[in-house]
């Protein structure tokens, strides 16, 4: 009870950082979602007049398709786990273990996702480009690379940080996952004799 008292204020503070990453982090999920979706509608190449795509039988297509999807999927994946943080209850339980791996598994979906957008981005741009124009694979690699590395640079602290705290002990004693293991000799139901 004094402990909780004590560390009101920084139960506040991190309730405060959480939302604050949480909608930063949604509204780059957000953007990715609306990017990938625009992008699956208007198909590169356009279409023939039966449907299909006029590329599809290209390679560089079918790995734009694939990972522009992936995308899709985790993005929305990652704007669900961020939209779970904003509407948590916020509880001292929950700084333990549920914030922090919703957190966690929200960056490593955001990480996922911006990295399958560029790889689709950059497929496309090769299919569309590089036909004719062979020395154009280059720059458009490492203008893929650019985005993902400044991503992977600004959040990587982060979730280092966050699993270290939540899932290795901190000085030499048991995690709180370990703790939550049932002991059952020194349980309400233990058998008596």
């Amino acid at each position: 009870m004094v402990f909780t008292k004590e560390h009101l204020d920084l139960m506040k503070e991190g309730k405060i950082w959480m939302k604050t990453t949480a909608e930063s982090c949604s509204i780059t999920a957000t953007l990715i979602v609306t990017a990938v979706f625009a992008a699956t509608i208007t198909v590169p190449g356009g279409n023939q007049e039966s449907g299909l795509p006029l590329f599809k039988e290209k390679t560089a297509f079918t790995i734009f398709a694939v990972t522009n999807a992936f995308s899709l999927f985790t993005s929305a994946t990652t704007l669900l786990l961020f939209l779970s943080i904003l509407t948590a209850r916020f509880s001292k339980k929950d700084f333990l273990v549920s914030l922090p791996r919703r957190l966690i598994f929200g960056l490593l979906m955001l990480f996922i996702s911006t990295t399958a957008m560029m790889v689709a981005f950059g497929a496309i741009l090769v299919l569309v480009f590089c036909d004719q124009r062979p020395w154009m694979l280059a720059p458009i690699c490492a203008f893929a690379w650019l985005p993902i590395s400044v991503i992977v640079t600004i959040k990587v602290p982060l979730l280092v940080d966050l699993i270290q705290s939540t899932y290795y002990p901190i000085f030499g004693k048991h995690s709180y996952l370990e703790s939550c293991k049932v002991n059952r000799e020194n349980t309400v139901f233990m058998k008596y004799e």
